[in-house]
């Protein structure tokens, strides 16, 4: 009777494993360190949490936006320079060809005018001709004025030292009332439209005295 006892009190009992530990009391524990955030499943976690709290917080979303903010404002500034440059170009190549779109016809009346002064030139005095010099001097005189007027102008020559960029030589001959390096004789009327060459002058330049 005494042993029937003792084996269901033992029954009533929570068993032990190998090492007498109470398991009840170990899965108690476990609980508790698992609720304190000490457990296994634990580590890393609150940081990691942290961290992405961090990341996606409203401070760091506004800062990501001024950011982006202050990139697309220097963008439209560096677009809006590009645009203003561009105009400024297209504004300065136009005016360029309004400037001298006359050059080219301006550069065809040339040789008109450049008959204009053989005939005047070849002109033999005398003989009832007198009328019709003075008449072609008037046409001439008129050409000369209507190509001023549209800002085509005669190159200063005889006198003039040589300058290559509007003068061409075609000779030099030595000259005692002109100074070495001066144009002595011009062939040809050079002319100019506002700071542009639209004919050099053809001019014979002095090489000084013959005797120096």
């Amino acid at each position: 009777m005494t042993t029937g006892n003792s084996s269901e009190g033992s029954e009533g009992k929570v068993p032990k494993d190998a090492e007498g530990v109470d398991q009840d009391a170990f899965f108690t524990q476990e609980q508790d360190e698992f609720a304190k955030g000490n457990g296994p499943y634990n580590d890393g976690g609150e940081g990691d949490s942290q961290s992405l709290d961090d990341d996606d917080s409203p401070e760091a979303l506004i800062q990501e936006l001024e950011q982006q903010l202050v990139e697309f404002r220097s963008r439209e500034l560096k677009a809006a320079a590009e645009l203003e440059n561009f105009r400024r170009r297209t504004m300065r190549d136009v005016e360029q060809q309004l400037k001298y779109a006359s050059v080219p016809l301006v550069t065809d009346l040339l040789e008109v005018l450049d008959n204009l002064n053989r005939a005047i030139d070849s002109a033999v005095p005398g003989a009832g001709s007198d009328g019709l010099v003075a008449g072609v001097k008037m046409v001439q005189q008129q050409f000369v004025n209507v190509l001023s007027k549209h800002h085509c102008k005669q190159i200063p020559g005889v006198g003039q030292p040589f300058d290559p960029n509007v003068h061409q030589a075609i000779s030099q001959m030595p000259s005692s009332q002109y100074p070495a390096g001066s144009v002595m004789i011009e062939h040809s009327v050079g002319y100019a439209m506002h700071d542009r060459v639209v004919r050099p002058s053809m001019v014979v330049v002095s090489t000084g005295s013959a005797s120096s």
